[in-house]
């Protein structure tokens, strides 16, 4: 598994689950420059071990992410010049692009706040569970930024459609549970102590299902973003040849006509009881 001891994070793996929890709940899990290498880094790793099947994002204490720490980052940052805010916000913004990247399905379980960063990283999962009681904003023009920031202005029109996303991203606003729900940014609301047993039964479902369609599922929303409907249905086409040849469709059917459930390749045991 990833070798990495992380600063900001812990993270467990269990019957093919990666759970990553930001761990700083004093500073309501804001990111440090390291914590966003950190991260960025190790998204790559889990996309290299088979052993992951599906990932969960959640924070520790009363936040999901308060987004980039004030006293680390924002007074460092005064003292840069151009090309090193530049060089910052890159790697902030590689962090999102590694999420996109990595070709395992990632679920975020937003407890508590989740702004700024915090709000874009949450943004980048493939699924949202929040809990009840979570908030979420894109804050940047609240401190003087643009609220085009890490592939917010491409993500949240994606999820949300253009309209809640420009009023998200001009006004900065902080919304509840409830609102985001209504929006589409969460796909579903849980009381707080429900959030990450979903989170986890969702993801572990994903993680007995099958890797490898899972993984072509994942680039075909990603890449057919920038496709016109002819060039996507052939990029379909191929693709689901390419999992009709994969051993787990053959197994799928086996099962199927058995009416046994299917093992798929690589999944972990199921436990018996």
């Amino acid at each position: 598994m990833p070798e990495l001891s992380p600063t900001g994070f812990r993270f467990a793996l269990e019957r093919g689950v990666a759970k990553i929890t930001l761990s700083r709940p004093a500073r309501l899990n804001s990111l440090t420059f390291e914590i966003y290498q950190e991260l960025a880094d190790f998204f790559v790793k889990l996309s290299q071990h088979d052993q992951v099947r599906a990932v969960v994002v959640t924070g520790e204490g009363r936040g999901f992410c308060s987004g980039g720490d004030v006293q680390d980052i924002i007074a460092e940052l005064f003292a840069r010049d151009a090309k090193g805010m530049l060089a910052f916000t890159r790697v902030t913004g590689e962090l999102i692009a590694n999420v996109r990247r990595c070709r395992r399905p990632v679920i975020a379980a937003v407890n508590g706040v989740a702004v700024g960063a915090g709000a874009v990283l949450a943004a980048a999962c493939d699924v949202r569970y929040f809990a009840k009681s979570a908030r979420i904003g894109f804050i940047f023009p609240k401190v003087g930024l643009s609220g085009a920031d890490m592939g917010a202005s491409y993500l949240l029109p994606r999820i949300v459609g253009l309209g809640h996303a420009s009023e998200l991203l001009f006004s900065g606003a902080v919304i509840d549970a409830d609102e985001a729900a209504r929006i589409g940014l969460a796909n579903r609301v849980y009381s707080d102590e429900e959030l990450v047993p979903r989170a986890m039964s969702f993801a572990d479902a994903l993680a007995q299902g099958p890797a490898f369609a899972h993984s072509i599922t994942k680039q075909m929303l990603e890449s057919e973003a920038r496709m016109g409907l002819a060039d996507a249905i052939e990029s379909e086409a191929q693709a689901q040849a390419l999992c009709m040849l994969h051993p787990d469709f053959r197994t799928a059917y086996e099962a199927n006509t058995r009416k046994l459930a299917p093992r798929y390749e690589g999944a972990p045991e199921v436990e018996t009881k």
